[in-house]
C-alpha cells in the first residue's frame, strides 16, 4: 500500500534524517520553506505520530535602569554605609547627599540593623562585608547571562526590587523524528508518491463532510499560528465549572443541562493551592459557601474551555495562541439546530498586548478563510468572560443574522486564582453550524442520518 505525503512533510523529513534534532529555524534554511510552511510541516507530522517536538525555556538574565546605577556606583545601601565610614551624619545631610534612593537604603539598613540612630544622626553598626545582590550585580555587569549560572538566592532580593533586574524568556523548539517516521522510505525526489510502509488495509471511500469541516478548521488555526492541545471528555466539575467561576448553584450545573457520571467522583481535581484560590475567589465573590464535594462530580464536558483553562493554570505562558477541536455533551433536547452531543472549537491567545480588538481580528480572518465574509459583533453576557462578544453571520438562505461564535476576554476571577497574569482572548462555537453554513443545510441532524445519497453527491469543496 502506498502512502501520500505532501512535499512539505518529505522536505522535512528529508531534513531530518540527515541532521536529527532541529529547530524551526534550523529547518527553513536546510528545506528553503517558509516559516508558515514548516510550522504546518511539523503540525502535520505530530498528527500522524512522526514528529516528536520538544519545547524548552531558559531566562537570560540583565540589568535593568536601576541595577546599571548601583552596579556603577553601588547599591543604594553601601553608598549609605560608605558615608558613615568616618562618623556619624545627620539626616538632613544624608539625604542631600544620595538623593531619591535616601528612603530605600535607610530602610534595609535599620530593617537588618546595619545603623543606629540617635537624635537626628544616624551612625554605622553591623555593617556586612558583602551586601546581599552585590555579587550578582557585579557579575551579570553590563553582560547577559543564564538564570541558571546565577545564585538563586542572592539573586533573588534583586528581582523584587523595581527596574534591577531584566528577565528575558526565551523558547525553544526542536523537532525530532519519531521511531515509526525513521522506519518509512522515502525518496530524495520531492512530487512523487514515493513513500512505502506496510499499513492495514483500507477500503476506498471518502472522509464525512463533517470531518471535512473539522479538518479544515484545525488547518486554518494551525496556519494562524496556533498549537492545539488535547484533553479528556470527562472532566472534573473543578475544571468544567468552578475553575471557570460558574457558581455551584448555576442552572447549567443541573442535570436537565449537563450529563453527571453516577457516583464517580474525581479523587484529585487541583493542587492544593488552585483549589484554594478558586473557593475564595466564590465565596468573595459570590458569597455563598463552596463545596468541594460539588468540585469533584465527574461530568462530561459541557464545552472544551476545561481544556484549556486547565492548559494555562499548569503552563502559565507570558505569550501562547493554542485552540483545542472535539466533542462536547449538553443535555438538550434534539431538534434541528440541538443536539446532546456535538463538536466544539475553542482557543485563546494570552500576551500582555492582547486585547478585544485584536480577538475580533482573529475571528474576522478566521470567517474569511473559511469563506464567510458578512459578520458582525454584538455585546452579550458569558459567565467567564467580561467584556463578551457574540459573532452574528448572515444566512443568504434563511435571509436572516444567526449567532456562531462568543468570545471575550477571561474576567480576573478565572485566570487571577489560577496565577495566569496575562489577558486571556478566548472564543468557541460549534463546528456544527459552520458545516450547515458550508452544505447549505437547516437542520444539523442530517450530518448524522448516514444519508448514502446525500453523502456521495456532496461536493468536497465548498
Amino acid at each position: 500500500m502506498l502512502q501520500v505525503f505532501h512535499d512539505i512533510e518529505k522536505k522535512i523529513i528529508i531534513s531530518l534524517r540527515d541532521n536529527l534534532k532541529q529547530t524551526p529555524e534550523s529547518l527553513e534554511k536546510s528545506t528553503h520553506l517558509s516559516p508558515d510552511q514548516i510550522r504546518r510541516g511539523i503540525e502535520w507530522l505530530k498528527l500522524k505520530d512522526l514528529a516528536i517536538v520538544f519545547e524548552s525555556k531558559s531566562s537570560m538574565i540583565s540589568l535593568g535602569k536601576n541595577g546599571i546605577e548601583s552596579f556603577e556606583k553601588g547599591l543604594p545601601e553601601r553608598r549609605l554605609l560608605n558615608l558613615l565610614k568616618d562618623g556619624p551624619k545627620k539626616l538632613s545631610d544624608l539625604q542631600k547627599e544620595l538623593g531619591f534612593v535616601f528612603g530605600p537604603s535607610i530602610g534595609l539598613a535599620r530593617k537588618n540593623n546595619w545603623v543606629e540612630s540617635s537624635s537626628d544622626e544616624i551612625s554605622i553598626k553591623n555593617p556586612p562585608s558583602d551586601l546581599p545582590g552585590e555579587k550578582t550585580l557585579n557579575l551579570i555587569g553590563n553582560e547577559k547571562l543564564s538564570k541558571d549560572k546565577l545564585d538563586s538566592t542572592d539573586l533573588s532580593g534583586l528581582l523584587r526590587r523595581p527596574d534591577f533586574i531584566v528577565e528575558d524568556v526565551i523558547k525553544t523548539k526542536e523537532i525530532s523524528l519519531s521511531n515509526i517516521a525513521k522506519s518509512i522510505k522515502i525518496s530524495d525526489s520531492v512530487g512523487d508518491i514515493d513513500v512505502e510502509a506496510n499499513v492495514p488495509e483500507v477500503f476506498v471511500a471518502r472522509t464525512h463532510p463533517l470531518k471535512d469541516t473539522i479538518d479544515e478548521i484545525r488547518e486554518i488555526f494551525v496556519t494562524l499560528g496556533f498549537s492545539e492541545i488535547l484533553g479528556n471528555m470527562t472532566q472534573s466539575s473543578f475544571w468544567n465549572f468552578d475553575a471557570l467561576f460558574t457558581p455551584q448553584d448555576h442552572p447549567a450545573r443541573e442535570l436537565q443541562d449537563t450529563f453527571y457520571l453516577d457516583k464517580i467522583n474525581a479523587k484529585k481535581i487541583g493542587t492544593p493551592e488552585q483549589i484554594s484560590k478558586v473557593s475564595e475567589s466564590h465565596k468573595k465573590n459570590w458569597r455563598y459557601r463552596w463545596d468541594i464535594n460539588e468540585a469533584r462530580k465527574m461530568v462530561l464536558r459541557t464545552h472544551t474551555t476545561c481544556v484549556t483553562i486547565k492548559h494555562l493554570a499548569e503552563t502559565k505562558p507570558d505569550e501562547a495562541r493554542i485552540f483545542s477541536l472535539g466533542r462536547v455533551f449538553r443535555n438538550e433536547k434534539v431538534s434541528y439546530k440541538h443536539l446532546v452531543e456535538f463538536n466544539q472549537i475553542e482557543g485563546v491567545v494570552v500576551g500582555k498586548d492582547a486585547s478585544l480588538k485584536n480577538l475580533m481580528g482573529i475571528q474576522r480572518e478566521f470567517y474569511k478563510r473559511i469563506g464567510i465574509t458578512k459578520i458582525k459583533f454584538w455585546p452579550t453576557f458569558f459567565p467567564y468572560t467580561e467584556p463578551s462578544l457574540q459573532t452574528m453571520v448572515y444566512n443568504e438562505k434563511l435571509g436572516k443574522w444567526i449567532e456562531l461564535f462568543g468570545m471575550g476576554i477571561f474576567r480576573p476571577e478565572v485566570t487571577k486564582p489560577l496565577g495566569i497574569t496575562q489577558p486571556v482572548l478566548a472564543w468557541g462555537g460549534g463546528i456544527e453550524r459552520i458545516a450547515m453554513l458550508k452544505y447549505d443545510l437547516d437542520d444539523v441532524r442530517e450530518f448524522y442520518n448516514n444519508n448514502l445519497g446525500w453523502l456521495r453527491s456532496t461536493k468536497k469543496c465548498q
